[in-house]
Order: structure tokens, then sequence, then C-alpha cells
């Protein structure tokens, strides 16, 4: 007799094939896709509910078919006009924004995009930015200062990009400046961990007065494969260096580095991607309409200190 985990994944399998047919041909297959989803959504509530292990969670926030910031945006946003080049060397699809309406409200968004499917994956460098990527993010946060938008920020990266031309266009310099100017903004910024948030790469957008997450999204100084090759020159252990690092949004929120966790669906925002949407957008209007209401002082310096306490502790005797 077939398990039930075991037919789940037959019926997730026969629904991404058709899905993947219906967007290729063109054809209308709503009517062997609503039975099948409607199992499917059936058999994940009875799945008992597991607490995934950090490693678990690293790969859930890396699943193939995990919603990138552009399928939020596609789902929450209106009126989203993206904005190109840092106006010094060029533009870079890894991090992308512009204006738009979220559920209603005027924001300017920063993006980190990793790419959809592998084509596009390879034209964004999976979400790892170059410099003229954070310069043009710099030059986002001027426009809204200067509009009055608030900042709502995507973060989905490993890191910044690594390759020799980045570090010949000035690539921690380009991240410093934009870490400067997002603690500068007199505007209201939220963040949001949607899947990988890599040491400074992830950062230079994640500045805000509220960093929200998502359940499986991680959030660390360092990948779990790049702690566990410096610390046992084996990239192979990352699920040690994962346990090691407590780099999981409920290890975040326990610390104190970051404010909400925003839960996803059964087995993953993949799994599920207009629900996760839901909530992320829930989350974000509300911290967004808590935030209105203070002045442009009380945001700098509520984001200041906020960074500030991060990492304080006391030594008992």
């Amino acid at each position: 007799m077939t398990a039930p985990i075991d037919t789940l994944k037959e019926l997730e399998a026969r629904v991404r094939d058709l899905e993947v047919t219906a967007q290729k041909t063109g054809q209308n297959l709503d009517a062997a896709l609503t039975p099948l989803r409607a199992e499917v959504d059936r058999l994940r509530a009875a799945q008992p509910r597991v607490t995934p292990t950090r490693w678990e969670r690293v790969q859930l926030a890396r699943a193939q078919g995990r919603p990138t910031a552009l399928d939020y945006v596609d789902r929450l946003c209106t009126e989203f006009t993206e904005l190109h080049g840092d106006r010094r060397y060029g533009d870079d699809p890894a991090l992308i924004g512009g204006p738009a309406r979220w559920q209603g409200v005027p924001v300017m968004l920063l993006l980190q995009q990793k790419g959809r499917d592998t084509k596009s994956k390879i034209k964004r460098r999976f979400g790892s930015a170059n410099p003229e990527g954070y310069r043009k993010a710099v030059r986002l946060m001027d426009l809204a200062d200067k509009f009055g938008l608030p900042v709502v920020a995507l973060v989905d990266t490993q890191g910044a990009y690594p390759g020799l031309e980045a570090e010949e266009r000035g690539q921690g310099w380009a991240i410093a400046e934009s870490i400067r100017r997002m603690l500068n903004l007199r505007v209201p910024v939220v963040n949001v961990v949607i899947g990988e948030g890599g040491s400074g790469g992830a950062l230079a957008i994640g500045v805000g007065n509220r960093v929200l997450i998502q359940e499986n999204a991680w959030y660390s100084v360092i990948s779990p494969e790049g702690a566990a090759s410096i610390i046992w020159k084996d990239a192979s252990k990352a699920p040690l260096a994962a346990e090691a690092l407590r780099l999981t949004a409920p290890d975040l929120l326990k610390l104190g580095i970051v404010e909400e966790v925003i839960p996803e669906p059964a087995g993953g925002a993949h799994q599920n991607a207009a629900e996760a949407a839901r909530a992320v957008g829930e989350a974000v209007t509300r911290h967004l309409r808590e935030l209105a209401a203070q002045d442009a002082a009380t945001l700098k310096t509520d984001r200041a200190a906020r960074f500030r306490r991060l990492g304080a502790y006391t030594e008992t005797p």
C-alpha cells in the first residue's frame, strides 16, 4: 500500500508537470488541475507538522519553485515601475527596484531577484549583486527620501557577487555606502528575508526599522557551506555549521535580530505561493501602517538604536 507521503509527492509532481504543460502550450488544463490541487491540499493538511532541522530549513530556503522577489511583487503590488542603472557604470539585474503600490500603499521597492529558471538565474547571478546593484539601491533610496516613499526591501541572496570585476569596481565600498544611506533614511523601512540572507550582500539593503523573516528562510554572516569551508576545510560539514550558526527564523527571533517570523504553508513557501504571498503582504502592510505614525527623526533614531543593540551582552561575575 502506498504511504500517504509518497502519494502526496506523486500528486505534487503531476500538478507541476501539468502546470508546465499549460504554460508551454497555452492549454487550459484547469479541469484536470483543480481536483488534483484539492487532493494535494487535503493530503498536506493531514501530514503531521514536524519541525525541520536548521539544515533542512536552509534547503527549504533554496527549494526549487520557492517564490522569488518578483513573484511577491506580481501578487502584492500594482504600478511597479522598474528603474535601471546606477548612473555610473551600468545596470545590475540581481538587485532591482522602483516605485510601486504595495497593497495600495505607495512604496519604493528594493528587490534581490534570484531568477525563476536556469537562464534567468544565470543572468541575475542567483541574486548576488555587483557594486552597481548597490549603487542603484542608493539611488532609489535617494528618490524614496525625496518623495517620502516608505522603503520595502525583499532580501534573498547568499551574498554579494565575489568576482574579480566586483572587487575592481569597489564592492566593499558600495555595500558600506548602501548601509549608511539606509541608516539615514527619513522614511519607514521594512525588510523581509524571503529566502537566503547571506553576509553583507543581504545587510546592504537590510537596515530597516523592522526586519521580518519567513519561517523557512535564513539570515547569517556567512552561508553554512562558507563557514564549514573555513572552520573544517570541508564544505560537506555545512549541516554542522548551520547548527552552530543559529541562522534560522526561530533562532533570529529569540536573539532579537528580527521582529517577526512570517509563517509559511505546510512544506514551505514553494508548496503554496499564493498563501505565502498573503502572509508576507499582511505582515509588511501591518508594519508600514505602524511606522507611518512616526516622524523622520524618530525613524532614524530608532533604526540606528535597533542595530546598535544587536550583539550586546553582559557577563555575570
